[in-house]
């Protein structure tokens, strides 16, 4: 067998939401009747502007794409409200600048800072370049940064730290003096992950104005509805951004997927309506979710809730079981770090469906 490198033994696949197809074929029903609740997507649907964009360019799809994106980082810049010299944009979602950021930032033995619970793919990348995870702490209960656990981890190893807000799969924010705080503490790169950012009503764009060691990053994935054409972008220092773009793929970013995010951008009244229902839908469920009087469920400002059933009787891959025979499919936590069996995530459906759900888990857990 052919040998690979010893980090890879260290590695458990990573675990994705369950797709609709996949319980279609086990459990025997229809896919328009499944609900998924599994993987925080936008389940109304992409922009209008983004199909229709998709179509026009259908001709277009032999030819190679632009390589340095100027017109979409024209269109990121104006929606994030920052120049467009700070602006790099991925190809693989969020992720491919997860990637190339190791890659510009990590020599071996480096250190980066997590704070667990929180997404796991940083941790996942990282480590593939040799660097050191250093853990610091996400309060659950009180669904909020540890501070003082990031700032007690800083040493002169630490090349990142990673600050996810809301963050995923809490939902909690952290608070902007508290990023300041980390910000100042250290020469390290501070990411500011937003994936999630729109559903909260805020951000922290203000930042790179200020200081020159901060790379916030988003998504296309979730209040924009094209996760299925993987774009991500981030916003930092035109130094960051134009050392970063050496090591970039060069035409990950396909011609379909540029025109659905300029055609997306351009439809404000989508954007607007996208994020109202998410935000009258996550309050709806974390409004009837408090009934039940054996699941605990935690205020959320992303499009996203966690649950707590262990007083229900199930564990969480018990209840994840379960839930999928009757079609529900819902994000078991338990493969989340610093997060024990009791914990499930769930992400907002189209209203109906909401409805359903939560007759299903009352009779399930009732």
């Amino acid at each position: 067998m052919v040998e690979t490198r010893k980090v890879l033994d260290e590695f458990n696949t990573y675990v994705p939401g369950r797709s609709k197809k996949e319980i279609a074929q086990k459990y025997g029903i229809k896919e328009e009747n499944i609900i998924k609740l599994g993987s925080n997507e936008n389940p109304w649907g992409a922009s209008p502007k983004a199909k229709q964009a998709i179509i026009d360019c259908v001709d277009e799809i032999n030819r190679y794409p632009e390589s340095n994106h100027e017109y979409l980082k024209e269109e990121i810049a104006r929606y994030a409200g920052v120049d467009k010299d700070m602006v790099i944009v991925g190809g693989d979602g969020a992720d491919e600048l997860f990637d190339v950021l190791a890659k510009a930032l990590i020599d071996p033995d480096d250190e980066f800072i997590v704070h667990p619970p929180t997404y796991t793919y940083y941790e996942y990348v990282f480590k593939q370049h040799n660097a050191k995870a250093v853990y610091a702490s996400w309060n659950v209960e009180e669904n909020c940064l540890d501070v003082e656990s990031v700032l007690n981890n800083i040493t002169d190893r630490t090349k990142a730290i990673f600050l996810c807000t809301p963050n995923n799969p809490t939902g909690g924010l952290i608070a902007q003096e508290d990023i300041v705080r980390i910000i100042e503490s250290t020469d390290a790169l501070v990411v500011v992950d937003e994936a999630y950012w729109e559903f909260s009503e805020t951000n922290n764009v203000n930042l790179l104005s200020e200081y020159d060691n901060v790379f916030i990053i988003r998504t296309f994935s979730k209040v924009m509805g094209l996760a299925g054409l993987r774009i991500g972008y981030g916003l930092t220092s035109p130094e960051l951004v134009e050392k970063m773009s050496r090591i970039k793929p060069v035409f990950s970013l396909t011609v379909p997927s540029q025109r659905a995010v300029i055609a997306t951008l351009s439809d404000e009244d989508y954007i607007k309506e996208s994020t109202k229902k998410s935000i009258e839908e996550r309050e709806y469920l974390y409004d009837s979710i408090s009934r039940i009087d054996n699941v605990k469920i935690y205020p959320s400002k992303s499009n996203y809730l966690l649950m707590d059933i262990r007083e229900t009787g199930f564990t969480a891959a018990q209840l994840s079981a379960k839930l999928m025979e009757y079609g529900v499919i819902v994000r078991d936590c338990t493969s989340f770090q610093e997060m024990d069996e009791y914990y499930i995530r769930i992400s907002v459906e189209t209203h109906p469906k909401n409805v359903k759900f939560v007759k299903i888990l009352e009779e399930v857990v009732g």
